[in-house]
């Protein structure tokens, strides 16, 4: 694990400062709703990921399209050391990133909200698979099982890397990460949050002990209060907050916001890919498989 903050002066902080626009421009990649296609209980995932992919974006300068990761590669793939739908932690994805060599494009492998152990909704239905295996990191399918198809493991594909990751707690040590290296991803007590419809935040007397893990993209000044704020992304769906987000004030460790966060550093990504077929068979080290939830349909 690295350390952060040591680079910049409090002082240097300026008072507003968010990725999702900064001067005009969204650094931020997209908005994901971790209760789709069933309930899962993924949070940590889902902020660890997105603070990561948002910091390769910001390391981009926006340009070209967004890289977005494959949250369920860790959810296959993680649980020893990052999580389940049950629960996780951010700083294990980033090792397990770390661990595992990679982490693959969402086009790999697209988010089910189901785990190993998960028996809610489509995570139980007859030929599922979640353990770790390589058509459970990447994968396609080449056309109806009626006409031949199958599916089939990818074994070359775009995957991004972390270089290192860390701790960071407190307002002054947060604003200085995020501003100097991006989003970081930060334990919360959610329960306050569940009727949010929008504005800032001010919940002093709120239990500070957390339950949820999100993603801290900036901060701004409520010209009303003059108080700072953070901007926060959830993992909830853009229907609910403040299309997915919330504002909460800074300052106090409110709902234990500012208690335990973590970032990563990317290390590499995939910008030019090794052009795989159609049905992948190019990019094969191990063979095809068929998957049994393909064969009717």
């Amino acid at each position: 694990m690295g350390t952060c903050c040591s680079y910049l002066a409090v002082a240097d902080v300026p008072e507003e400062h968010d990725w999702c626009n900064l001067d005009g421009v969204n650094y931020c990649t997209k908005n994901l709703n971790q209760h789709l296609p069933q309930y899962c209980g993924s949070c940590w995932a889902h902020g660890a990921v997105s603070s990561l992919a948002d910091r390769i974006k910001i390391a981009r300068k926006a340009e070209g399209i967004d890289v977005n990761l494959a949250v369920q590669n860790v959810l296959n793939c993680g649980a020893d050391v990052a999580g389940s739908c049950h629960g996780g932690y951010h700083t294990g994805v980033f090792q397990f990133i770390q661990d595992q060599g990679y982490i693959s494009y969402d086009t790999c492998l697209p988010y089910e909200a189901c785990s190993a152990e998960s028996k809610e909704g489509a995570c139980a239905a007859p030929g599922r698979d979640f353990t770790c295996k390589p058509e459970n990191v990447c994968r396609t399918c080449s056309t109806f099982s009626s006409m031949g198809g199958f599916c089939s493991e990818v074994d070359y594909f775009p995957n991004a890397t972390v270089a290192e990751y860390g701790e960071v707690r407190g307002m002054e040590a947060m604003q200085a990460e995020i501003f100097k290296r991006g989003p970081i991803a930060c334990e919360v007590n959610a329960s306050p949050l569940d009727e949010y419809t929008g504005g800032v935040l001010d919940l002093p007397n709120e239990s500070r002990m957390a339950n949820h893990i999100v993603s801290v993209t900036g901060w701004g000044k409520d010209p009303t209060t003059g108080d700072t704020y953070w901007n926060v992304r959830n993992s909830w769906g853009e229907y609910w907050g403040e299309m997915g987000y919330f504002r909460l004030k800074a300052g106090e460790n409110q709902i234990a916001l500012e208690g335990n966060c973590a970032w990563a550093t990317p290390g590499t990504w995939t910008e030019h890919n090794r052009a795989c077929f159609e049905d992948g068979s190019n990019c094969l080290k191990n063979g095809t498989y068929v998957d049994p939830g393909h064969q009717h349909l």
